[in-house]
């Protein structure tokens, strides 16, 4: 005799989510096998059953009893949260079967965490889309990067399941980072956590501010794509009735000097060429930079914080005479890209380095961040990181060196804040402030913090690296410093004079 197994999906976690079949399926069932959150959810559905609770981790010892019961003539009903059949208990069922097996399977569907973070947020999902679970326990992460990469380059509206765990920190921003590298900066986005359940939170933001964001289990973001358009206080995108319209920059002059940048140096830069007349557009690596740029370079255009290759090469195609590169030391790869861009499309590339500090007297330097960790263990416990947080991850690899005597200097955003303290930095070692610091001042903190070494890069006077090595020396402690990368630059200068001579001396030739 064979019994009848229902694949019931219980939904996002309210039983007004369920459908009626699940419910009717529900009601039919002598077991039910799930997991003790769900069994909270649909508590007032539960009256006769036999109800049997295997945690998390165990869905291959549900499937296998779920099928020893219904064999046995039993009705049997295995519930999942969303749908069965997405990331749930479903597809573990048909592979633990027999093809023997000649009881009933009746799947149920339901509301699934996509559809119901679609709903509280508008109808970001109108057109295609898909679904990318951030979990590798299942699944290779080079597989996740490599989909996430092809749904970024045909820019699919994304919904990103198990998004961050506790083991789990990183993953998103590496997936973020990779979108943004296709997708444009202003992309809008949604997060929805614990929908419709207690607790539930929706926040609307674009693309670049996910990076600054932290997340949860519970949490599921949905990336938009070119046409998704937010509308009082929903989002969706267009299915295409009135036509498809993208949203760009608009009113880019033609031939502008495009400014790469996004610190003091840049917006002084930028400032001294407007003064002059000169139409600039000032296009910064951070959300920060762009606030900041808006602010003092009141006569130069800003725009979105981070463009995507694409777009970075369209806009300059369209708009650009001149490209000024006066990004970080250490921002290799944009620059990189756009002595790439000026090399297609023609176009002048300057490159605007900052003076290396050269009064290092007892300052070491290396040529890596892995180097500098195994250097500065050699002289002490206490280690002051003022590296940033992009390779905070390095430094905490090491297995030698307590999280605890580890100290870091970090810009005060939630986002570098949050990321240190998820990667094990302890709050009191952290300090969240907007440089430029004095000598006197690193003097202070770092004797107050019993540092015997300080890390940093070679980022130049405008990040402060002389006051570093005045206060290390006058404490008497070690200054590593990791050299900026080898880059062979075109056209380099190193004063904003010379640049800005240089440009008015291509004026005279065109």
């Amino acid at each position: 005799m064979s019994g009848v197994l229902y694949l019931i999906s219980v939904g996002p976690g309210n039983i007004n989510q369920m459908t009626l079949a699940s419910i009717e399926a529900l009601n039919k069932s002598n077991v039910v096998i799930g997991y003790g959150l769900y069994f909270k959810w649909i508590k007032p559905l539960l009256v006769n059953q036999e109800i049997i609770d295997l945690p998390l981790t165990q869905e291959k010892q549900r499937a296998e009893l779920a099928i020893t019961r219904v064999r046995s003539g039993e009705s049997v009903a295995v519930i999942s949260s969303g749908d069965i059949g997405i990331y749930g208990m479903a597809s573990l069922i048909f592979e633990t079967m027999a093809d023997t097996d000649d009881f009933i399977v009746k799947v149920l569907p339901g509301v699934s965490a996509a559809n119901a973070t679609a709903s509280l947020l508008g109808a970001p999902l109108a057109h295609d889309f898909a679904c990318l679970s951030l979990s590798d326990l299942l699944c290779p992460w080079q597989w996740i990067e490599d989909r996430a990469r092809n749904l970024a380059k045909c820019d699919m509206v994304i919904a990103l399941y198990n998004v961050q765990s506790k083991t789990r920190i990183n993953g998103i921003y590496k997936i973020l980072n990779l979108l943004l590298e296709f997708k444009p900066s202003d992309t809008i986005c949604g997060i929805v956590s614990n929908a419709y359940r207690e607790n539930q939170s929706i926040i609307k933001c674009s693309l670049i501010e996910l990076l600054d964001k932290t997340f949860d289990m519970y949490t599921t973001i949905i990336i938009g794509n070119k046409f998704t358009t937010q509308k009082q206080s929903f989002i969706y995108t267009p299915r295409g009735y009135n036509d498809f319209k993208v949203n760009t920059t608009k009113n880019i002059p033609k031939n502008s000097i495009w400014l790469f940048a996004g610190t003091s140096d840049g917006n002084e830069l930028a400032n001294k060429l407007a003064d002059l007349n000169y139409s600039v557009i000032i296009s910064t690596a951070t959300s920060y930079g762009m606030a900041n740029a808006k602010i003092n370079c009141p006569n130069s255009i800003v725009i979105n914080s981070l463009l995507t290759p694409h777009d970075r090469f369209n806009y300059i195609k369209d708009s650009a005479k001149y490209i000024i590169d006066a990004t970080h030391p250490f921002a290799v790869n944009i620059s990189k890209q756009l002595m790439d861009i000026s090399h297609n499309l023609k176009i002048p590339y300057l490159r605007y380095e900052r003076p290396v500090v050269t009064n290092y007297k007892k300052s070491l330097l290396v040529d890596s961040c892995q180097e500098a960790m195994a250097m500065a263990k050699n002289f002490g416990k206490n280690i002051f990181l003022a590296i940033g947080i992009k390779n905070l991850e390095i430094f905490l690899k090491d297995q030698d060196v307590n999280h605890k005597n580890l100290f870091l200097r970090c810009l005060p955003f939630s986002g570098s804040i949050d990321k240190a303290l998820n990667l094990g930095i302890l709050p009191e070692n952290i300090i969240a402030m907007q440089g430029p610091y004095s000598s006197s001042f690193n003097k202070v903190l770092w004797e107050n913090w019993k540092i015997n070494c300080v890390i940093t890069k070679e980022s130049g006077l405008e990040g402060g690296l002389s006051e570093k090595i005045e206060a290390c020396e006058n404490l008497n402690i070690p200054l590593i410093v990791i050299k900026r990368p080898d880059v062979a630059y075109i056209n380099k200068y190193n004063s904003l004079a010379d640049i800005v001579s240089a440009i008015n001396k291509l004026e005279v030739i065109s």
